[in-house]
């Protein structure tokens, strides 16, 4: 018995070494010129570690591994290279000086063609011509193409994460961790659809679409327009590099008057205003030299708050920041989070609104209704989870699960402290209904629900268009944020358009944001608030 045993533990570790000296005889002979030459020319090493991969809130895959054959030379290897350029030529369709290029390289190791069919993987195999070898590798697919590109991002040919998710979770990926969005395929298809139209039917030079969960921070959709196809990166990356830009967190812009429910929501919770408090308007407020007027220098005469917002009055944006303290309205800002990062899982950028901050008249008068205060779509829409939820901000996220080794991280809602009191946030998102109902936002409304939101039409800075030149173009930015059903919202839905050939809000964003809110609301079958006659 004892025989036995000993005779089993050396039989055990006989085979342990052998496979061993077989790895070692594999990887120093067998093909040891090919990892020293490999090692010489380190810029053409294949990606051969398993990165962790990416996948929609439904599993579709965003962001896959593929394994693939490519053809290589070790040139020290040829004896005859124009014979061999000749063969390679046939089988691997490609031109003959341009083999005989790699063949005649001072580089011993070269790459001659990636990506094989199956036909030239045989072939290559049957001719097995000198100096030439078959290898697989680990690449970068993105199946979607340009679906949610700016979102995931892209790796470079170091293998490194640019943009979006794969720059921001970088680490994590290398690391082999998979990871499972928030996002949902279909709605994130839809959006960007959506926006692909509106450049034809609007000609929009960008837009920008976000739907939410305004009680956890889940994105939904995150769509951009235009896109690009991240497997192919390396062909615009020269032409046009601003397309990888992710610009719902990477580019602020002005809101216009989608942030007066922003001011209104103040002044509600600092109880100088009510809903129903009324303000004669005139058309226009002077301050000091400078003569602010409403859109189209349209008068309304007495109005209430509700009114104001229903009509988009700037003149009631700049008599409700009038009775608060601007010290205390710059507070209520940096609360609902414009002053800072969201924290989103993405890169992302913030302005500090230097220029508000420095406490001039005007720019306090002029940033109540949206002109001349900064911020991303995300920190808008992040402001508005808190309008509308009680009074709560939420932290934005798209990754929902991480799957590693060790186990699955699930992401947890993070919510802050309330900013504004609950009875305030059901006040403004009854005056935000009464907006779809009777004012600007008319064609938001869907039959069978309660909708709330607000249009925001802003000229757009010459600063922000690349010219070196203060004052305002004529380019506009048209937004409309809503939220569906209105009390008791499942989504928080931004739409930004960036100069389209409408003239306000109200016919171009508002009716895009009804069209995916009616899909959103089908996909997640949504029962109706009413029934409709």
């Amino acid at each position: 018995m004892k025989n036995w045993r000993i005779n089993f533990i050396f039989f055990t570790f006989l085979i342990f070494t052998i496979l061993i000296l077989y790895r070692l005889y594999s990887l120093q002979i067998l093909k040891g010129e090919f990892y020293q030459a490999v090692t010489e020319n380190s810029d053409e090493i294949p990606l051969k570690k398993e990165r962790g991969e990416i996948f929609f809130s439904g599993l579709e895959p965003l962001a896959i591994n593929k394994t693939y054959f490519f053809v290589y030379s070790l040139n020290q290897r040829i004896k005859d290279k124009e014979e061999t350029a000749e063969k390679l030529s046939k089988i691997l369709n490609l031109d003959k000086k341009f083999i005989l290029e790699k063949l005649n390289s001072e580089k011993k190791y070269q790459i001659i063609k990636e990506e094989l069919t199956k036909e030239e993987i045989e072939n290559l195999k049957k001719e097995k011509i000198e100096g030439i070898f078959l290898e697989s590798a680990i690449k970068r697919y993105y199946p979607q193409e340009k679906l949610a590109s700016q979102v995931v991002g892209f790796l470079d040919k170091d293998s490194r994460g640019n943009y979006g998710i794969e720059e921001f979770y970088d680490q994590i990926l290398r690391e082999g961790g998979n990871l499972i969005l928030t996002i949902n395929y279909s709605l994130q298809f839809k959006a960007e659809e959506i926006l692909e139209k509106a450049s034809s039917d609007l000609k929009i030079k960008s837009g920008q679409i976000v739907v939410m969960d305004p009680y956890s921070g889940k994105i939904l959709a995150m769509a951009n327009f235009p896109n690009f196809n991240p497997n192919e990166y390396s062909k615009i990356a020269n032409e046009n590099f601003e397309i990888f830009k992710n610009k719902v967190t990477l580019e602020t812009f002005e809101p216009g008057s989608v942030f007066k429910p922003i001011t209104m929501a103040i002044g509600l919770n600092e109880k100088k205003i009510t809903p129903e408090t009324k303000f004669f308007d005139k058309g226009f407020f002077q301050i000091g030299g400078i003569k602010i007027q409403n859109y189209d220098g349209r008068s309304f005469g007495e109005v209430t708050m509700t009114n104001v917002l229903e009509k988009s009055i700037n003149t009631g944006a700049v008599f409700v920041e009038r009775q608060i303290p601007h010290s205390l309205f710059l507070e209520y800002i940096q609360k609902f989070g414009i002053f800072r990062k969201t924290g989103v899982d993405l890169p992302e950028v913030y302005s500090e609104n230097k220029e508000l901050k420095k406490g001039y008249e005007i720019n306090f008068a002029t940033a109540s209704f949206g002109q001349g205060i900064e911020m991303t779509p995300l920190q808008l829409i992040s402001a508005y989870s808190a309008l509308i939820n009680g009074g709560k901000l939420v932290k934005p996220y798209v990754v929902e699960k991480i799957i590693t080794k060790e186990g699955t991280i699930e992401k947890k809602p993070e919510l802050s402290e309330n900013i504004i009191s609950e009875e305030t946030s059901n006040k403004i998102k009854s005056m935000l209904v009464s907006v779809v109902e009777n004012g600007f936002g008319k064609r938001a409304k869907i039959p069978g629900y309660y909708v709330g939101g607000k249009t925001g039409t802003s000229q757009i800075p010459f600063s922000s268009l690349g010219m070196n030149q203060k004052g305002y173009s004529e380019q506009t930015w048209q937004t409309f944020v809503g939220f569906l059903p209105a009390f008791n919202p499942k989504f928080l839905i931004l739409v930004k358009l960036d100069n389209p050939s409408a003239k306000t809000a109200e016919y171009s964003a508002a009716p895009i944001f009804k069209e995916l809110a009616e899909f959103a609301l089908h996909l997640y079958q949504v029962p109706q608030d009413y029934e409709v006659d």
